[in-house]
């Protein structure tokens, strides 16, 4: 009988041991196929170029002895290799918990092919490793919008004021681009500070940041939110009340580890997918007082919930802040993305997407854990 075809897919930058691990643990349940990302295609997710050409990471990736075959993946986006799977034909499509995706998922089932989901574990005596470390020691967060995003635009908060709820979370993972995890204002970061938020006024660092990103130009059609600067600059839980302005009137900050811990253990982020190029949240919008008030009422609801560590109304109040959002933004949630969360609907407490462009993370408040799901850790 012949060895199973196992397929995985990646990027594999700067090649180091963790790769090299997830490799042997899917050589083992047969002969490994690796389908490597293009250098297309990973510009085209992460907004940036690899350090190694696709050449050279093909070379290397190929030259591993538990390694049956290896090519560049032939398509682009976030399922490149959907041809070069069709052709291969695998019995097993091999993924590790941050490159777990539904869509992935979707695929394999649809063409009869088993999809296992593996966690990171390191070869022993050996340090976890990731290529988003080894790139750079960069210790500047992401920030997640829990609830109330919108609340910070002008056009919205000028006919109900309301608050946006914001957690900065340390860089585990790179999160894609356009992915509704503050990624631009984040890059915009990097340039000004390279590795970490500098010591002081968190505030004012923030208005540098938000400065930065929206520089002076009369013909500028949008201004970013200035909940993503807060939301990167100022760490752990931020309510963020704004009233007919830019910046919110005023900023209250919560630093209770043993609340961030309760809040680590309830909020899983399953991957979508990037915004797409051509999406337009603006679509069909019916931004007025009485939705822009439904979304305030329920984000009043998701703070007094957190700092209650009551999980249940969390997440009633994190739906219903959700939907206060579709209502005024119907195309935030797509079919596609609608279909995701009625598969996570029964098993948790409730569920928003990050961001507003359509796809990204789904991200869901659960009292029991969610299978193939990534954690977060709260910035202190």
């Amino acid at each position: 009988m012949s060895p199973k075809k196992v397929f995985v897919s990646g990027c594999y930058d700067m090649l180091h041991s963790g790769h090299v691990a997830f490799f042997e643990e899917a050589s083992k349940l047969g002969d490994l196929y690796v389908g490597i990302g293009s250098d297309a295609t990973i510009f085209e997710l992460k907004a940036r170029k690899t350090i190694n050409p696709e050449s050279e990471r093909l070379y290397m990736v190929k030259s591993l002895r538990c390694v049956k075959e290896a090519w560049i993946n032939r398509g682009h986006g976030i399922m490149d290799f959907e041809q070069d799977v069709l052709e291969l034909k695998p019995d097993i499509f091999f993924v590790n918990t941050d490159g777990h995706n539904p869509a992935k998922e979707e695929f394999c089932k649809k063409h009869n092919i088993q999809y296992v989901v593996s966690e990171r574990i390191p070869h022993a005596n050996l340090p976890v490793r990731s290529t988003t470390a080894l790139r750079k020691e960069c210790k500047i967060p992401y920030r997640i919008d829990l609830a109330g995003g919108w609340l910070d635009q002008v056009f919205v908060n000028k006919l109900v004021p309301g608050s946006v709820i914001t957690v900065a979370i340390e860089p585990d993972y790179e999160f894609n681009d356009r992915s509704g995890m503050a990624t631009s204002s984040r890059k915009k970061a990097i340039e000004l500070w390279q590795t970490d938020i500098p010591e002081g006024d968190y505030e004012k660092n923030a208005k540098i940041l938000f400065c930065c990103e929206n520089p002076p130009d009369p013909n500028a059609k949008y201004v970013s939110g200035s909940q993503d600067a807060i939301g990167i600059v100022m760490p752990g839980l931020n309510r963020l009340d704004y009233d007919n302005g830019f910046w919110p009137k005023q900023i209250v900050s919560v630093s209770d580890n043993e609340l961030f811990k309760w809040m680590e253990s309830h909020i899983y982020l399953v991957p979508l997918y990037p915004r797409r190029g051509e999406y337009n949240v603006y679509d069909g919008m019916q931004v007025n007082a009485p939705n822009a008030a439904a979304l305030a009422e329920a984000t009043r609801q998701v703070w007094t919930a957190i700092n209650a560590r009551d999980a249940k109304a969390w997440g009633a109040a994190t739906t219903a802040s959700f939907e206060a959002q579709i209502k005024m933004f119907p195309n935030m949630a797509p079919p596609d993305v609608r279909e995701i969360i009625k598969k996570y609907e029964a098993g948790t407490l409730g569920h928003k997407i990050s961001g507003a462009g359509g796809g990204g993370y789904l991200i869901l408040i659960s009292e029991t854990p969610v299978a193939n799901a990534l954690r977060i850790r709260v910035r202190r």
